[in-house]
């Protein structure tokens, strides 16, 4: 072996032994076991760092100390910290720092007073620190007593008493006694208030528009939240690409704090497009193109378009923002279809075009009011014609989810209602509704469970005559009952062509199991079918096993299904997107 080989060979056992060498080893040792201070000793000290046996044997006595601040925090102050350096057993181990820990009797809390004074002792969401250790004969604890402190003058902060100030903070502690008392008493002093938005930067937008965004008025009582509010509203409007929301308390004048607002205006035009696949429609294709704005009133408009074997569709649009803008427009629509359907028999080219009046209410619902005319040419089976119906209609909806694009609990709930009527632009009488019910919920964050009902129905007076595709029911497939092919379920004509059913009802229950942070199991039942009669219908089940992973547009979905009706058979379903 040369020598600068015999060198290498010395550096790296030279690494090796620094390696073993490393981390000095801390073992506390509390008796009687306390869990708590243990953990708060160990945190206090932290690492030892790279240090031999004569370092740890100078560090001792500050670790003692250490410790013993560690269990006053916690209210031992009478506790007994003792400290031993042990050397390794053998060259490839550390040393060891050991100390030994007698907490004693803790102290105890004896008088506590906690009290808010002036405005914000009226203001009901202004809380004041009520937790169970704060009582008298609870445990003294620094962190509870501090923590407290911090809650107050959050609250503070939040909601603009920026004049406030303890007038007393006191934690008197008798060791000896074993007793404690807690005085705090805060002061808020008057509440400010928030004066005009000003708005400024590049943007083409009219200023009425921009005001007509804001949630508040002026003189409103300051929160923190009403600002972080309007900056996630400008964000989420889809005019702007950077919005700055600035109140300064600094900034006020007299108890009037001004709000200022940066936009940076996003480009007036975009376009996506988009790849996808499901077993209902197989490869997809999407594209879409938006104008954000075309007027300082705020107008955009914008079409959108998707491509498969089955169906093609593209669709126009042109909103004009309403009051409050962000959640009220007016939009006209308008859009063609072309869909054929194999193994069904169904052939559909439907034009649709009209009004609709998008809002949402108070109570969180979104409803779209709407007057849509379409008209659809038509085969099914050998049913064919040509149906023209002028339909006012009514939609409401309503999410609760605690994520968008992967909730772990939450709901979705819809209801849709079409009408029309003969001679008013339509031929025929026809009543069109439909119910949509989802519901998630998770336990123990690994066990998920899902559920989904459905309920559509018609009312009309020639309903194999004069309904279109578009307005009948089906049932099966990735969305529906899986097991059965794209809308295979149906009532069928005497030369048994499926063409779709005046009523629908489907119904699913799912369980997931989270096997790692994305990848999820699950086994399934559906149920369901569309039938032309309500009396005693036949449902058809469906049931299976899959796999999910949690994608950053949403969780795809591979299922394999067995349909447990009509001689049975397997499928394999893939879907993506948000399970609510």
């Amino acid at each position: 072996m040369t020598y600068s080989g015999r060198l290498g060979w010395g550096l790296l056992l030279l690494a090796a032994s620094s390696m073993a060498w490393a981390q000095s080893e801390l073992l506390v040792r509390v008796k009687p076991a306390n869990k708590a201070l243990k953990a708060n000793i160990e945190g206090y000290i932290g690492s030892l760092g790279d240090r031999d046996e004569e370092a740890l044997l100078r560090f001792s006595r500050g670790a003692e100390e250490q410790a013993r601040k560690a269990a006053q925090a916690l209210g031992y102050y009478q506790a007994r910290v003792d400290s031993e350096v042990k050397p390794p057993s053998d060259k490839d181990k550390p040393p060891q720092l050991i100390l030994r820990v007698e907490p004693g009797e803790p102290v105890h809390l004896r008088n506590v007073t906690v009290r808010i004074e002036g405005p914000a002792s009226a203001l009901k969401v202004f809380r004041i620190p009520d937790s169970k250790a704060l009582r008298p004969g609870e445990q003294l604890n620094h962190g509870i007593y501090e923590d407290a402190k911090r809650l107050i003058q959050n609250q503070a902060s939040r909601y603009g008493f920026f004049n406030g100030r303890f007038e007393r903070q006191r934690l008197a502690i008798d060791p000896q006694a074993g007793v404690a008392d807690i005085e705090l008493v805060y002061q808020s002093g008057p509440r400010f208030h928030l004066g005009a938005v000003n708005f400024g930067g590049d943007t083409p937008l009219d200023n009425d528009l921009l005001q007509r965004m804001v949630s508040f008025k002026p003189g409103t009582p300051y929160d923190s939240e009403l600002i972080a509010e309007l900056n996630n509203d400008l964000q989420s409007s889809g005019y702007f690409e950077g919005v700055r929301v600035d109140a300064a308390p600094t900034a006020a004048v007299g108890e009037e704090i001004p709000v200022e607002v940066h936009l940076d205006t996003r480009k007036p035009r975009t376009m996506g497009l988009g790849l996808g696949f499901s077993t209902d429609v197989g490869p997809r294709g999407k594209a879409n193109w938006t104008r954000h704005w075309v007027n300082p009133q705020g107008h955009s408009y914008g079409w959108e378009t998707e491509l498969s074997a089955p169906r093609q569709n593209v669709g126009l649009w042109y909103d004009i923002p309403l009051d409050p803008p962000l959640t009220d427009k007016l939009r006209f629509a308008g859009g063609y279809q072309n869909e054929d359907i194999s193994g069904t028999d169904t052939l559909s080219k439907l034009l649709t075009v009209g009004p609709e009046w998008h809002s949402k209410l108070p109570s969180g619902w979104q409803r779209v009011i709407s007057l849509k005319y379409q008209r659809e040419e038509y085969r099914l089976g050998d049913d064919s014609g040509l149906s023209n119906l002028l339909m006012p209609g009514v939609s409401f909806s309503y999410l609760r989810s605690d994520n968008r694009i992967d909730p772990h609990n939450g709901y979705r709930l819809q209801f849709d209602l079409q009408a029309a009527k003969e001679g008013l632009g339509s031929d025929t009488n026809l009543v069109h509704g439909n119910v949509l019910l989802k519901g998630l919920t998770t336990l123990g964050q690994h066990h998920r469970f899902l559920g989904r009902v459905q309920f559509g129905g018609s009312a009309t007076n020639g309903y194999q005559q004069n309904i279109p595709p578009s307005l009948r029911f089906f049932a099966g497939g990735d969305q529906s009952v899986r097991g059965y092919d794209y809308q295979s379920l149906s009532p069928k004509n005497n030369k048994g062509d499926r063409i779709g059913g005046r009523y629908l009802v489907a119904g699913s229950a799912e369980y997931q199991y989270s096997i790692a942070e994305k990848w999820r199991v699950a086994t399934f039942i559906d149920q369901g079918n569309s039938f032309n009669s309500l009396e005693l219908p036949s449902l058809k089940t469906g049931v299976g096993i899959g796999v999910r992973w949690v994608s950053p547009v949403g969780p795809l979905r591979l299922d394999l299904a067995r349909a447990l009706d009509d001689d049975g058979g397997f499928r394999l379903h893939f879907s993506m997107g948000p399970e609510l």
